[in-house]
């Protein structure tokens, strides 16, 4: 509809009626509800916006309180270095004069038996001998304590920074998480180093589990390796890629090797309906984990696998974890808990992507780690 009015020259101009200040009289309360549209709108944009920018002002300020904490321990290790280098030195010196010692030991022998030196300046020598020996002892005693210290402090520092991006992975959005770990690279490293010493105060590897259960997926069905394409979503140094004959595509937000792929896991380049299984060992962080199940259900096939390997203590409720999912169209097949982590397979029995606004988000607890 359009409405004639007036310009300045007394001409008549046309007006399309979706600009609110040429609505007529008889539609003014269409033009209030537009008006209150378009506000709430506005108000939903901005809120939005002033989360984000919320969400990374904590990042920062929890980035500065942490790497505070890691500079400090760093301090200490450094003395402890130092203080290892001259308990170097004075090993050393402790050599020499055993040498030196030695090669006066072997004269006065000599010139005993020639000479027939007196008794007591032998007994003096063999008396120097003994508290050089002594110190010796004492010296090794203290270098395996200085050590131990040394290592502790280490490991202390590793397992501090390693808990320190945990957190940040599993606490934001994985678009800022992708944002940290590509401004600070040296980071996800650092995060790879800790997550290996944390495997090595478990009594397993999920991951070997993992393996395992895909070869024996693939063999039971007498299907040829090159036929299965898996998707190692959060993949880490991609082991699970070296380990199978199978094709594998592996994403992380960082790519440590030339089998990664560096992306956001709720945006992988894979095709939709395109992979048989999708895995997620101890990945499954960052507060938006519904986007993340969202793009496997995308790229999995019809009846396709997703594997989920998970701290037990993550979990509130680990029934209404696989109730949940229900939702996102994965039917529960298999459900084990060994050890400290649970095991669970999904077929996905639908797609969901026209309905993805309405589903309930998928919450888990933080890391809270603890030796097998």
């Amino acid at each position: 509809m359009k409405h004639k009015i007036k310009n300045k020259f007394g001409m008549n101009d046309m007006k399309k009626s979706d600009f609110l200040t040429t609505y007529p009289k008889d539609d003014k309360k269409t033009s209030e509800v537009f008006q209150e549209l378009l506000i709430n709108t506005n108000n939903k944009s901005e809120n939005k916006k002033k989360s984000k920018k919320k969400q990374e002002m904590n990042l920062d300020a929890n980035k500065n309180a942490r790497v505070d904490d890691v500079k400090e321990r760093n301090k200490k290790l450094q003395k402890s270095v130092k203080e290892s280098i001259n308990l170097e030195h004075k090993m050393t010196k402790i050599e020499r004069l055993k040498k030196i010692t030695g090669k006066k030991m072997k004269r006065m022998s000599a010139k005993a038996e020639a000479q027939h030196i007196k008794t007591d300046e032998m007994l003096k020598l063999n008396k120097h001998m003994r508290k050089i020996k002594q110190l010796e002892e004492m010296l090794a005693r203290k270098s395996e304590i200085k050590q131990t210290l040394k290592d502790r402090v280490t490991t202390q520092l590793k397992a501090t920074r390693f808990k320190f991006i945990n957190e940040i992975l599993c606490n934001n959005d994985s678009s800022l998480s992708k944002h940290y770990l590509k401004q600070n690279p040296d980071a996800f490293k650092a995060y790879q180093i800790g997550y290996k010493w944390q495997l090595e105060q478990w009594a397993m590897n999920p991951l070997d589990v993992i393996i395992s259960s895909i070869i024996e997926l693939f063999y039971l069905d007498n299907c040829r390796p090159t036929d299965n394409i898996i998707a190692d979503f959060g993949c880490g140094e991609a082991r699970l890629a070296a380990s199978v004959p199978h094709t594998v595509h592996s994403f992380d937000f960082i790519a440590l090797n030339d089998r990664v792929k560096a992306c956001d896991m709720v945006s992988t380049p894979l095709q939709t309906n395109s992979v048989h299984v999708v895995v997620f060992c101890l990945s499954l962080m960052g507060s938006n984990l519904n986007d993340y199940v969202i793009e496997a259900n995308r790229v999995l096939k019809d009846n396709g696998i997703l594997k989920i390997a998970e701290v037990e203590n993550r979990f509130e409720d680990v029934k209404d974890f696989i109730r949940l999912l229900r939702n996102y169209g994965f039917k529960n097949t298999r459900k084990d808990l060994f050890d400290l982590f649970y095991f669970m397979d999904f077929k996905k029995a639908k797609a969901i992507s026209m309905k993805r606004k309405t589903l309930s988000p998928i919450i888990l607890k933080s890391y809270l780690y603890k030796k097998g």
